[in-house]
């Protein structure tokens, strides 16, 4: 039996226009592994508070209002990935953004939302 053709794809217009070059795979390997470490909700409210300035673990746990030990298990995750850099000083650490390109996407994401909601 022939493929049938619907009338959506009888009337689809291609524009011919070339099909931009992809990035290398180790590029597109590493930007979604940096995707997958902001891909949870504390973790955007991490990045968001430390887009306004650096903050220790303990001003994190009253921020966002969640256990210390949450804090720093995603903080830790965040560090691995190369999003936040920690800075001792003192008897703390000082936890901030390593590119603030980083805060971009996740102010996009939650602009996107928004506006998606409204």
């Amino acid at each position: 039996m022939p493929p049938t053709t619907t009338h959506d794809e009888l009337d689809h217009q291609h524009s011919g226009a070339p099909f931009p070059s992809s990035p290398p795979r180790e590029t597109l390997d590493a930007a979604g592994d940096l995707l997958r470490a902001l891909a949870a909700p504390i973790r955007i409210a991490i990045v968001m508070q430390l887009r306004e300035s650096q903050r220790c673990v303990h001003e994190l746990v009253d921020a966002l209002g969640v256990p210390q030990p949450l804090v720093s298990q995603h903080l830790r995750i965040l560090k691995s990935a190369g999003v936040v850099a920690g800075e001792r000083a003192g008897r703390e650490v000082m936890y901030r953004l390593v590119d603030h390109h980083l805060a971009h996407i996740v102010v996009d994401a939650i602009a996107h939302v928004e506006e998606e909601r409204s």
